[in-house]
């Protein structure tokens, strides 16, 4: 080596390869995240309720089975009743339980005006839950392929 003269190195080579460390870093801080977080979600809010003997529990909805035949005769459980009949029956089990549903099934030659009549009588007597009852169609048969 001479005295005025430095040695050189040769210039750093350009990284190829990535560098994965920064992007664990924050994987693992959004992973904390999520575990802290979720719990916090899905929880409900929780309570402590008072206990007491004339806390009485939630009766299941009741219902009744109203049908119209063919010939337009309505039945109330199986039992035939006239309207004003009917209507007196239907406010009775509205006294007892306002949640009581109406399982409605009427035949399909019934006239439509017909089932509106029967629908105002349970409406007039308090019971405002109505379901309609149909049976399903049957499945067809799957269809052979286009074009062949």
């Amino acid at each position: 080596m001479t005295f005025g003269r430095l040695e050189r190195r040769q210039p750093a080579q350009p990284m190829s390869e990535i560098n994965v460390t920064p992007l664990v870093d924050v994987m693992l801080v959004l992973v904390v995240i999520f575990i802290i977080t979720a719990p916090l979600l899905a929880s409900a809010i929780r309570l402590d309720l008072p206990k007491s003997d004339a806390a009485s529990a939630v009766e299941t909805p009741r219902f009744v089975t109203l049908v119209v035949d063919k010939s337009g005769q309505a039945f109330l459980n199986d039992k035939a009743m006239p309207l004003d009949e009917l209507a007196r029956s239907l406010a009775q089990t509205a006294s007892q339980n306002l949640d009581t549903e109406v399982q409605l099934r009427a035949d399909s030659a019934v006239p439509y005006g017909k089932v509106v009549e029967v629908i105002g009588v349970a409406q007039k007597a308090g019971l405002s839950r109505i379901g309609f009852v149909a049976e399903p169609t049957p499945a067809a048969a799957p269809a052979a392929p286009a074009g062949r």
